[in-house]
């Protein structure tokens, strides 16, 4: 390649990191250097976001009989905290989310709160136990509580009794509608309009997935957030979004052509915290500690600043022997908001163009994300890259030697390895090595599996990068091996010193280019359950798209790994493009021509 466009890219790549890193430093600007803050999902609306239970409920849906709700709670006083077989004694280890406000989510200043973790720190006070948040997957956040990774799940889970087979659930907190969203001036009106031809979307292993699945027997579209399947109804690539009521109305933004058509519920579902069925004393324990939070007025205060809207009728939260909670005349409070009656401002549907720039292109987002991923998420990116890629080099480079290896006992496993690895997906390998081996090298991780994610990845590139390496060694001429034997090289020195520098030299853009997919493979550390700050740039983004509702915020990811990876591919190649040429012949001036010839 000629040096003049590698010198043009290179230029192109400077100029990119040269921008980005001048609108950080304008985003942390000191003072008021923000003209308006983004709004912030993950704060409590207070009674000024009040609202009556919703009047257009699904009538087919049936009231069942509260079969789980404890009759009373065991005396608080009498909670023994040491027997409360905690992963780490004193400390409540919380599985959470970070993506669905107001209930659970990162707030602007990196950590995990909302209603549900609010209430739940609330009631850890009372039993003398210290709260610790990590952020998960809700796919894998059952499983997770039922394997002990987390003392408590906290996701404004809906219990049914699919679940209660895996976990048990403390007494309900809270009670969720959820709700049908469609497009304006959609046919569907209702739940009953669904059919087996409308493109449903919901959020996977949530019960509104549940109910599509198992209530309606239709097959939905499954979405791994909830911003996420509102942008794919948004832009019409679903039909309609089943979603929590909460979620649905914190979602739709004045303007946005969408409403929500319908909701329905179940009395026999409501909202707890998932512990693991063997813990039935930290389930007492939660139980009587939201009992008494209830009693002394928390839980009121709390609803009211978090999620200020009517209970509905026959439901109250904590046992049956708890006291109905005293809690403002939401109904009213919602009507006062209104406006006194009158009739709120029209405002105008926004064009698609329009749309596209506020959900993806919004500058203020932009300059309000950079720092977050440029303190949080660069470090752990690179961190788990580095660690990663070069564990799985030198691996990679055994199991090459093995792959090529004239005894059949280190060809066959490294085989086998390689086709085991390569062939299962990356999430997967991420979830069998982290919680697999968690709990067996618990007492050297601190149940902390950050590095446990970094080796997982390190296994998975070590198997691409084995087939790597073993390709470029294998493709080195023959006579190479034979010269250096002929030479007085032993096997070992020949192709030590001799064959495999040049196979690395001819697979080195092939590295470069596992090394880039590694950078990306990090997002996925986050299934194992991290810290706020263990975060990658992908998890920052996601958190911040839950803040604002705006896909802006990974879209800045994206830039980051573009800065990360772009670079990286042209240097790859400038080096692959010198070792190949050599060094360009120095040619001498006119004069100093002369002056040699005259010398000679």
């Amino acid at each position: 390649m000629p040096e003049s466009v590698m010198a043009k890219r290179s230029t192109v790549a400077a100029l990119l990191l040269a921008v980005l890193l001048a609108l950080t430093a304008t985003a942390c600007s000191s003072g008021g250097g923000r003209p308006s803050a983004p709004q912030d999902l993950c704060s409590p609306p207070g009674v000024g976001g009040a609202s009556a239970a919703p009047t257009n409920l699904d009538t087919s849906a049936a009231a069942a009989e509260d079969r789980y709700t404890t009759p009373g709670v065991v005396p608080l006083e009498s909670i023994d905290v040491s027997g409360l077989n905690l992963i780490t004694p004193g400390v409540l280890t919380v599985g959470t989310l970070s993506d669905a406000p107001p209930s659970i989510c990162v707030n602007s200043q990196g950590e995990f709160t909302g209603y549900d973790n609010e209430l739940l720190k609330a009631i850890a006070e009372k039993l003398g136990l210290r709260v610790e948040f990590v952020g998960t997957e809700f796919a894998g956040l059952l499983a997770q509580v039922a394997g002990r990774r987390f003392d408590v799940g906290s996701s404004s889970i809906t219990t049914t009794d699919e679940r209660r087979r895996l976990v048990g659930f403390t007494n309900g907190y809270d009670f969720g509608y959820f709700s049908l969203v469609v497009q304006n001036g959609s046919p569907i009106r209702g739940f009953g309009d669904l059919n087996a031809s409308t493109r449903i979307g919901v959020v996977q292993g949530t019960v509104q997935d549940d109910y599509v699945v198992n209530t309606l027997g239709l097959d939905p579209v499954k979405f791994p957030d909830y911003n996420t399947a509102y942008a794919n109804l948004k832009t019409g690539q679903i039909d309609a979004w089943v979603a929590p009521s909460q979620q649905a109305e914190g979602a739709i933004a004045p303007g946005d052509p969408t409403s929500i058509v319908q909701n329905t519920f179940s009395l026999n579902n409501y909202v707890g915290w998932a512990v693991s069925r063997e813990n039935q004393e930290l389930i007492d324990a939660l139980n009587s500690g939201l009992d008494a939070v209830i009693a002394d007025g928390t839980w009121a205060e709390l609803y009211t600043e978090w999620v200020p809207r009517e209970l509905p009728e026959g439901w109250k939260p904590g046992s049956k022997a708890a006291p109905e909670p005293d809690l403002p005349d939401f109904a009213a409070l919602a009507a006062e908001n209104t406006g006194s009656g009158e009739e709120p401002a029209a405002t105008a549907p926004k064009s698609t163009l329009e749309q596209l720039r506020e959900t993806f292109f919004s500058w203020e987002l932009y300059r309000h994300a950079f720092p977050d991923l440029l303190k949080t998420g660069l470090p752990n990116t690179l961190i788990l890259a580095l660690t990663s890629g070069l564990a799985g080099t030198v691996l990679g480079m055994l199991l090459a030697m093995a792959g090529i290896s004239r005894t059949r006992w280190l060809r066959w496993p490294a085989r086998v390895y390689t086709d085991i690895f390569r062939g299962l997906p990356a999430v997967v390998i991420i979830l069998l090595v982290g919680l697999g081996l968690g709990p067996v090298v618990q007492g050297a991780t601190g149940n902390n599996p950050y590095w446990l994610g970094a080796a997982a990845l390190a296994l998975l590139a070590a198997a691409y990068i084995g087939e790597i390496f073993r390709s470029g060694i294998q493709s080195v001429e023959p006579g190479q091996m034979e010269a250096a034997r002929a030479l007085g090289f032993s096997y070992r020195r020949a192709l030590t010193l001799v064959v495999i520098p040049q196979g690395v030299r001819r697979v080195l853009p092939a590295l470069m280019n596992q090394f880039i997919s590694l950078i990306k493979d990090s997002s996925l550390i986050y299934f194992l359950g991290l810290l706020a700050t263990q975060r990658e740039l992908f998890a920052v983004g996601r958190d911040l798209n839950a803040q604002t509702g705006n896909l802006s915020p990974l879209v800045a990811a994206g830039l980051f790994y573009l800065i990360l990876t772009v670079p990286l591919t042209h240097l790859v190649n400038y080096i692959d493009h010198r070792l190949r040429t050599g060094r360009p012949e120095a040619t001498l001036d006119p004069l100093e021509q002369e002056l040699v010839v005259e010398r000679g």
